[in-house]
């Protein structure tokens, strides 16, 4: 089975960027005990907007992640599977 991956996209307010830090961690955590891989990256030029990529071995086990994840997920049906190239 071809890899999976989700994104989510967040607007975080500078006085909410530590708490917003913390529940990533939270989150990471979460998402490494279900076999997967967590980044978040922040916008160069703009401070405060994030992304989070998660990936799984297959999309089945992303969406057991998401439905088991500690926060609400935007948009967990929205699986991005790898395209082989060859």
């Amino acid at each position: 089975m071809p890899r999976a991956l989700s994104i989510q996209r967040s607007i975080v307010p500078a006085g909410e960027r530590d708490k917003y830090l913390e529940r990533l961690k939270t989150r990471r955590a979460h998402y490494e005990r279900a076999g997967c891989k967590f980044w978040v990256f922040e916008e160069a030029a703009l401070t405060g907007a994030f992304i989070e990529f998660t990936e799984a071995s297959d999309a089945a086990k992303l969406a057991a992640a998401h439905a088991a994840s500690p926060d609400r997920v935007l948009d967990p049906a929205r699986i991005y599977t790898e395209v082989e190239l060859s």
